[in-house]
């Protein structure tokens, strides 16, 4: 018989399993709190169980766990990059970033990326699979246990095209914000897209209250096409009118995250264009300067960012430079790929 993965399952998910195995349904209350608010991986630590109930749960069920492999500090501020192993041998990275009083967690939500955005080092290393709700959410649960920090804010900016896995990303996204669970606010979880628009549109509708970043990184499609292959599909115009259709529904700001790439998105006619391009958009922007992979693309010159930022400041929207934590331990924006 094959043991049901407990990790992952919802309320009434678990409430139907032991339900399966003649139990009480309340008793799935029970192993929801120990999963995802109490963070155990073993039946022996569920004290509340009755010894026959645990050992009913040892025979037909199995609670998987991220394997660390390796952490890595960096050199030049608190930010810590873990890089964890599957259940199947996969290999997943995640990034801890401090600021403040908050804690905040770059999580994956699939083994490589199908994207092949060209800057990126995910891109170049394929899709390999989806990760489940379980492996996605069980990175916050493994980081917080491994540093003794809550996490206080998520951000799906790591290995991976979030809504290429909407599903499981959405599932997980409710365990992570359950009351009952790990109770993260779900202002406090940032999803990024490099501009899947049925999904935008879908997200939309669908009015979850999860902040949304939309990865534009040029202004002009023959740019854009260039560097990020989709876009051929889903040009920049599009992208655009499905953002403003999220701020819509949701009344909610989208960010606007805008790469940084010596000679080719870094000048101030890109600039000029870009404040165009989001004219009349319920959003803030956030200017990434490149962070070095084994690509083509370079990082401007200090100067000529602080140029680019200039143009920008006279919008009525926040224009902010995200200076990436951990680049020194390739933790960075577009810097997440398995090594090893």
């Amino acid at each position: 018989m094959q043991k049901v993965n407990l990790k992952g399952l919802d309320l009434n998910e678990l409430r139907d399993f032991v339900v399966s195995i003649d139990e009480k349904p309340f008793r799935g209350d029970q192993i929801f709190s120990w999963l995802y608010n109490k963070s155990i991986n073993s039946f022996d630590e569920m004290t509340n169980l009755s010894k026959e109930l645990r050992d009913k749960l040892l025979e037909r069920a199995q609670i998987d766990q991220l394997k660390l492999v390796v952490q890595r500090q960096s050199g030049q501020d608190q930010s810590i990059k873990y890089l964890f192993q599957l259940e199947d041998d996969s290999q997943i990275e995640s990034v801890l970033m401090f600021d403040g009083n908050r804690a905040t967690l770059c999580i994956s939500t699939q083994v490589g990326c199908a994207i092949d955005c060209k800057f990126c080092a995910t891109g170049m290393m394929g899709l390999n699979r989806h990760l489940t709700p379980g492996e996605i959410l069980d990175q916050v649960l493994a980081v917080q246990k491994l540093n003794g920090t809550r996490v206080t804010n998520v951000v799906c900016m790591g290995m991976g095209e979030p809504f290429h896995n909407y599903d499981n990303l959405m599932k997980a996204c409710e365990l992570l914000s359950d009351e009952l669970g790990l109770n993260l606010a779900r202002r406090h979880i940032v999803v990024s897209t490099s501009g899947l628009i049925p999904k935008i549109y879908r997200f939309a509708d669908e009015n979850h209250k999860y902040r949304l970043a939309i990865s534009l990184n040029a202004t002009l499609d023959e740019i854009r096409s260039r560097i990020m292959p989709l876009n051929k599909k889903w040009p920049i115009a599009e992208l655009m009118k499905a953002a403003a259709y999220y701020t819509k529904k949701s009344d909610l700001r989208v960010t606007i995250e805008y790469v940084l790439m010596a000679g080719l998105t870094d000048s101030l006619e890109d600039a000029k264009r870009l404040k165009n391009i989001v004219k009349g958009l319920f959003c803030k922007i956030n200017l990434i300067p490149y962070n070095a992979t084994l690509g083509e693309f370079k990082r401007p010159e200090e100067r000529r960012i602080m140029q680019f930022y200039e143009q920008m400041r006279d919008l009525t929207v926040p224009v902010t430079i995200r200076w990436s934590k951990g680049d020194d331990i390739d933790a960075g924006c577009g810097q997440l790929a398995v090594k090893a």
